[in-house]
């Protein structure tokens, strides 16, 4: 028999790729645009004066990683904060004590270093949304889950500025998505499976790192969605999940530096614990700027409702789980689950308005959604000034 052969799928950038592209890049306009007015922060110092102490010289102290104490919010976010400065730092030659604050002087464009991992992560995160809501709801549905996106303010907020939240929700969302994946690839060989897995590890690794809290929510939602898809594969579940936390561990574990003093506040500070509260619902929904995202989320679940042919899974699940990031929250821990909401929500009203839009009622409706993002794009350049403040 001749040799099987293995090939690599084609990288594409035709109109739709090229179309996202220039969504996404607007996108980085925008960021940019905020990074260069927005003055630096006593936080922001803060996250790169210890994200550059993680990656050049942890704290001496038992049960002290850094100089900003226990670190039980997440590391990714000091560690991407002061990755660029301790690269910029070591090229330069300069002398490992140099501060942040003596960098500013001799650093050029030092808010830029210390604002665009979370820039990029924004970025990610919207690549991740459009392939994801293309494959499952055609073009339409991705450029409209990513026309929102691009022009969605909290997301330019947090992305040019040191926080976890980006980072959150780019793992929450990839790690759904990918355990979606996983369980419709156990349908196949085996072959497909251990890469699927391999990347979900991985992944359900980095959110660990961004917010134990969005780890937790991560394996529930994986474990709950691939029981529902896996059918006939359930059997394996409780291995894999064993193989995902063990593997996540280790990850959180490298985050720590494998200190384990350390690394055991995280099990020590409750930031895990979660809550309910309509108040980050109510305030993301009663924000002007939000007033485009407002409707569109309104009409698409208005659509659902009445719409049969729009109650399906591949709509009802990210509503699932924006519905339910949307009303948590974490007492213990500073974070806001109602931003690693948005790429679902934004998800779910693509998914709607794609399915409206292979209707009868296409062409009004197409002008109706035009106006919509033209409107939320509107208001969210008006808003960038509110953003440097």
């Amino acid at each position: 028999m001749p040799p099987t052969r293995h090939r690599l799928r084609k990288f594409r950038f035709d109109r739709p790729q090229q179309i996202a592209g220039v969504l996404l890049l607007i996108l980085l306009v925008q960021c940019l645009w905020v990074i260069a007015r927005k003055t630096l922060s006593e936080s922001d110092y803060q996250y790169a004066r210890c994200g550059r102490e993680m990656w050049e010289k942890p704290s001496p102290l038992a049960g002290y990683f850094t100089s900003c104490g226990n670190i039980h919010d997440g590391t990714l976010a000091y560690r991407a904060a002061g990755l660029p400065l301790t690269v910029e730092r070591i090229l330069a030659g300069q002398d490992p004590s140099t501060s942040t604050w003596e960098m500013r002087h001799e650093v050029t464009h030092i808010s830029m270093l210390l604002r665009l991992p979370f820039t990029l992560a924004a970025l990610a995160l919207g690549a991740c949304l459009w392939w994801v809501t293309r494959r499952l709801y055609g073009n339409t549905g991705g450029y409209i889950a990513l026309a929102l996106y691009c022009f969605a303010p909290p997301v330019i907020e947090s992305a040019t500025y040191p926080n976890n939240e980006i980072w959150a929700a780019l793992g929450l969302f990839a790690a759904v998505y990918t355990a979606i994946g996983v369980s419709h690839a156990m349908q196949g060989p085996r072959k497909r499976w251990r890469p699927r897995i391999v990347l979900l590890t991985v992944v359900l690794g980095f959110t660990a790192a961004a917010h134990v809290s969005a780890f937790v929510l991560a394996l529930l939602l994986t474990v709950c969605f691939m029981a529902y898809l896996a059918e006939g594969k359930r059997a394996y579940l409780p291995t894999l999940l064993i193989v995902w936390v063990l593997g996540a561990m280790l990850i959180l574990f490298a985050s720590y530096a494998f200190r384990p003093d350390a690394f055991s506040y995280v099990f020590r500070s409750e930031a895990a614990k979660l809550a309910f509260s309509l108040e980050p619902a109510r305030t993301f929904f009663a924000t002007l700027t939000n007033a485009g995202l407002t409707i569109a989320a309104a009409g698409a679940f208005g659509l659902y409702l009445t719409m049969p042919r729009s109650r399906y899974f591949g709509n009802t699940a990210p509503l699932i789980v924006a519905v339910l990031l949307l009303v948590l929250m974490t007492p213990s821990v500073a974070s806001e689950p109602w931003l690693w909401a948005v790429p679902f929500l934004l998800a779910f009203v693509g998914g709607v308005f794609a399915d409206v839009l292979e209707m009868r009622y296409r062409r009004w409706f197409l002008w109706i959604t035009g106006g919509l993002l033209l409107a939320q794009a509107g208001l969210c350049i008006a808003g960038l000034p509110l953003l440097t403040r």
